[in-house]
């Protein structure tokens, strides 16, 4: 009888730890306690772009970074932009860096994005620095201005890439189309050694200043850069919100002076489907080593945590929006 008395005295206390222990975790599950997770843990995959573009040589630093903070890391060299936000949906990459016209258009669902339908659940961690639109040339082509593209054979970038996207709009604002040049769809090195070669007359080029590989052409040819008129860049501005007027500086790439031309803002990008604590510490890790990163290239020196929100156009992601929180560098912290 006694051994009956103690086996049911057993089994009381067994059921009440159980309960008390769900109890517990669902109080935790509650208080939204995400302790448990192990950043550590995470793999990133960082969309880059085409290995002679500065977007390769930020992720790049951006990998160092993340590395010595105990997280590993990989660069992909990708068609950029509209590759890049594939890859974000497709679970193939953790960051990118993405152009802000692109994450427009995604946004929305139209131009390469059409046959997806909007991608509601686009966020962002934040601005970067501005994207400048360069038409490469040298002094050799006789190209001086955009009309000059007239049955040249030009370089657009790859196929839907955010550089594409941007040379279909520069036609368009100067009245032109596809139709009125040889176009071919190449990346950054495969256009700059062409036009060494003499195959490619003029390349566009949308990258931060200087762009590595224009900066590469300049070692054996006098390069030019194609300016936006005033026609053209007031027809971007008014039909297209990502495009702000800006200037190639003199001397970047030996010019006396400086070229007027449009810019659009990059734009760092995270997987929707990371967690707050996992994108909060990659943008704690990213900005809290920012020397680092913008010593990859003179582009990233525009990198400034105060401009944050500048040229954002999709959410900023909550992991994100904590740290700049904490920082005090939200509009909404003044």
């Amino acid at each position: 009888m006694n051994k009956v008395l103690l086996s049911k005295f057993i089994g009381l206390i067994t059921a009440s730890a159980l309960i008390v222990s769900a109890c517990g975790n669902g109080e935790d599950e509650a208080d939204g306690d995400t302790d448990g997770e192990d950043v550590d843990d995470l793999f990133v995959t960082i969309a880059a772009g085409g290995t002679e573009g500065v977007y390769y040589q930020i992720a790049s630093a951006m990998s160092n970074v993340y590395e010595a903070e105990g997280i590993d890391t990989s660069v992909q060299a990708t068609g950029a932009s509209v590759e890049n936000i594939n890859l974000l949906q497709s679970d193939q990459a953790e960051l990118a860096i993405v152009m802000a016209d692109a994450m427009e258009q995604a946004d929305e669902g139209f131009g390469p994005f059409e046959d997806e339908g909007p991608m509601d659940n686009l966020v962002g961690i934040s601005g970067l620095y501005p994207n400048v639109v360069q038409i490469i040339t040298t002094e050799d082509s006789g190209i001086e201005t955009f009309s000059d593209l007239e049955g040249m054979n030009v370089a657009i970038g790859d196929a839907n890439s955010g550089v594409e996207l941007n040379a279909r709009m520069m036609f368009e604002a100067h009245d032109m189309s596809y139709d009125d040049i040889n176009e071919d769809y190449l990346d950054y090195g495969e256009a700059i050694d062409q036009i060494r070669n003499g195959v490619i007359d003029a390349a566009f080029v949308t990258s931060g200043l200087p762009n590595p590989a224009a900066m590469d052409l300049g070692s054996t040819h006098d390069v030019t850069v194609v300016e936006v008129e005033d026609d053209g860049m007031e027809y971007l501005e008014e039909n297209y919100d990502s495009f702000l007027e800006h200037e190639v500086p003199a001397d970047t790439y030996d010019n006396d002076e400086d070229i007027q031309t449009a810019a659009i803002t990059n734009l760092l990008v995270p997987n929707p489907d990371l967690t707050d604590e996992e994108v909060y510490e990659l943008t704690r890790a990213f900005y809290e080593n920012l020397e680092d990163i913008q010593a990859s290239n003179v582009a990233a020196e525009d990198i400034d945590i105060e401009n944050v929100e500048e040229g954002l156009n999709v959410p900023m992601h909550p992991g994100a929006e904590q740290y700049f929180e904490e920082e005090g560098v939200l509009s909404g912290d003044e």
